[in-house]
């Protein structure tokens, strides 16, 4: 129930969706003669926007996120295992062409190559099914080898974890499929942004992992006023604050993890 109601919020929450959503109730009350409720739907609605396209707001709420967990200096000298999170593929064009179309957090799965050579000895845990709602699409962990092979990751050393279908699950069903043995370092890769969320999930899961982050979203040098980005990808950025400060607060309240921002 929690993953349904989940996409569903996020329907109408994300911000593009809302600023959409938000205007046509304006058209609609305005044709009913509402013209004041009409006003405030319509001044809502292009003030998400003005604040997600032309300021710094995103970027400024990844900041945190962003800088919450750095990757270890130095970098661990024996690694067991490194775990990639799903969501960097597309899903449905993959489904369809084949192949392993990368999305703007591909990045994910170009670190884990990297760490695969780095580490020629690591098991490398690909983590993710089919996360859409009403989408049909490949999961990540069904492209991933593609991929991965094609850089040079020898199959036999790929797990693949294909029924997840959140990030909780990741965490749950990841630790169930490798059972870590105590003192094993495991290396944990997704966006940076969303590696407090993560890192909270897979300690209640019991899988205490190294954070490693990648696909970077901020400079980390943005300041209070007009956006320094371009207008897609500062709504972009917005977009991904709000639903990983949401995501942090609601999987608090329903205890899936410990504290907002995890312990660094």
């Amino acid at each position: 129930m929690f993953y349904y109601l989940s996409k569903i919020f996020w329907i109408v929450a994300q911000p593009i969706n809302l600023i959409g959503i938000l205007g046509f109730a304006g058209i609609v009350l305005a044709f009913a003669g509402w013209r004041r409720l009409s006003l405030l739907f319509a001044s809502a609605s292009f003030l998400i926007l003005a604040l997600g396209a032309w300021t710094s707001l995103g970027a400024l709420m990844l900041h945190p996120l962003e800088d919450h967990f750095a990757r270890p200096d130095p970098a661990p000298e024996n690694v067991v295992g490194i775990i990639v999170l799903g969501g960097g593929f597309e899903g449905g064009v993959n489904l369809v062409r084949g192949g392993y179309e990368l999305n703007a957090s591909g990045d994910r799965f170009v670190e884990t190559a990297i760490l695969a050579r780095r580490y020629p000895q690591a098991r490398v845990v690909v983590t993710g099914g089919t996360g859409a709602l009403m989408l049909e699409g490949e999961g990540d962990a069904d492209t991933a080898p593609r991929l991965l092979m094609a850089l040079g990751v020898e199959r036999d050393r790929l797990v693949l974890e294909n029924r997840s279908r959140n990030t909780f699950e990741n965490a749950v069903f990841t630790r169930e499929l490798v059972e870590p043995a105590p003192g094993e370092t495991w290396l944990l890769v997704t966006s940076a942004f969303h590696m407090p969320r993560s890192i909270g999930l897979f300690r209640k899961a019991g899988f205490d992992v190294v954070p490693w982050p990648a696909d970077y979203r901020t400079a980390g040098n943005e300041t209070v006023g007009p956006a320094q980005d371009n207008v897609s990808d500062s709504l972009q950025n917005l977009s991904l604050a709000i639903r990983e400060w949401i995501g942090l607060v609601a999987y608090r309240l329903t205890g899936r993890i410990d504290t907002i921002l995890p312990e660094v």
